[in-house]
């Protein structure tokens, strides 16, 4: 898209305007993000990934995560032939910086990134006590640092096991889709410097995002759809043997 001087110098006033209203925690009174809108997941194709672990950095450095956790990380698969049901995973430092060759030489490998399935059904807000943990109205699941006990209800309900306690502040962290960039019109820190485009943040209401036309021509999955939490976290080319 081609902005001229002009241009900018007009949306510039209204982009700092919005920006307060994020770090308020009120994205919704920006005048130029209408919650209602808006409803955020992500595609990820598992036959682009590489395992580079660019996402896993990215996210670190753009959310402060400490070391040794992860708000997204990236797991490799090693299936042979006949043993489907049991295939060998690793991550070593979350996939971080990619991953040592393997020693194996038959069957398959794959890498499959993860990180909050931002369910429409969570049940992580349903365990929380206080409220700490809640759905946004345009479908984010976020953690209220403020309220928080850290109590660790939330990461043992969630099944996919994306919740950690952070160890500087004693309270639940975990993916927030990068709230504080998409209620501005970005995109993800781990969407952005994907090198090969595995990663796609998806708006479901918005008629004209690319992910419908995806939906209607692919068949996608989801991890632990008997779980039925309504993930929004949709996987192409997912091998039924990942966990």
């Amino acid at each position: 898209m081609n902005i001229t001087r002009r241009q900018l110098l007009i949306l510039l006033p209204a982009a700092a305007l919005a920006w307060e209203h994020v770090l308020a925690g009120t994205p919704e009174a920006s005048p130029n993000y209408t919650m209602s809108e808006h409803w955020w997941g992500m595609l990820i194709d598992i036959t682009k990934c590489i395992g580079c672990g660019s996402c896993v950095r990215a996210c670190q450095l753009e959310n402060h995560v400490p070391d040794g956790y992860y708000r997204t990380w990236v797991e490799r698969y090693h299936i042979e032939d006949w043993k489907a049901e049991n295939p060998k995973v690793d991550s070593p430092d979350g996939g971080k910086n990619g991953f040592p060759l393997l020693k194996e030489t038959g069957g398959k490998n794959f890498f499959v990134p993860k990180l909050c399935n931002h369910c429409a059904e969570s049940p992580c807000t349903q365990v929380c006590p206080v409220g700490a943990t809640f759905v946004t109205p345009d479908g984010v699941v976020l953690v209220d640092q403020k309220y928080c006990l850290g109590c660790r209800y939330c990461v043992q309900a969630c099944p996919y096991g994306c919740r950690f306690i952070n160890p500087a502040t004693e309270t639940a962290n975990k993916c927030s889709l990068c709230y504080h960039r998409i209620t501005k019109g970005l995109t993800t820190a781990c969407c952005e410097v994907c090198p090969t485009g595995t990663r796609q943040l998806a708006d479901l209401k918005n008629p004209n995002d690319p992910i419908h036309e995806f939906l209607r021509t692919h068949s996608v999955q989801v991890l632990k759809p008997q779980m039925a939490t309504r993930s929004k976290c949709f996987y192409y080319g997912l091998d039924g043997s990942v966990r």
